[in-house]
């Protein structure tokens, strides 16, 4: 039997095949919590959950009026500091360890008069963040 909350382990550069720059770095919030001290979500082990808001760098991910920016959770102690950018100017380019997918169905653009084009998105959660190597797209730069 799959459990409904399957991981799929897969390496950061198929997910980010032309690279991710970071953008930010950002306690999760469990809403559960909402006006508690610590209002910060807790992973299955009990640790702390950081969103990194990365921009994927290649060109196909804003098709179709899709987001180039991707949340990645990642489960840490401690705030994941970026590492220092390597072209000045431009955020940090940096890949995921651990990285895994989560698939969960999307189900916002149904509606009530029967019309459903819900759609299967995937989360993504990691262990760590690191430097990454200059990926093709920042070739130009």
């Amino acid at each position: 039997m799959i459990p409904l909350s399957m991981r799929v382990p897969v390496e950061s550069g198929y997910v980010f095949p032309a690279g991710a720059m970071c953008l930010s770095v950002e306690p999760a919030k469990d809403f559960k919590l909402r006006g508690h001290d610590d209002d910060q979500m807790r992973d299955e082990n009990g640790v702390r959950v950081w969103h990194v808001k990365v921009l994927d760098l290649d060109p196909e991910a804003g098709k179709f009026g899709r987001s180039k920016e991707v949340r990645v959770k990642v489960s840490a102690p401690h705030q994941p500091v970026p590492p220092s950018p390597t072209v000045p100017g431009y955020p940090p380019l940096v890949q995921f360890e651990g990285l895994t997918l989560t698939p969960w169905v999307d189900q916002q653009k149904c509606k009530s008069s029967g019309q459903c084009r819900a759609q299967l998105s995937w989360s993504l959660r990691a262990t760590g963040m690191v430097a990454a190597a200059a990926s093709p797209a920042m070739a130009g730069l």
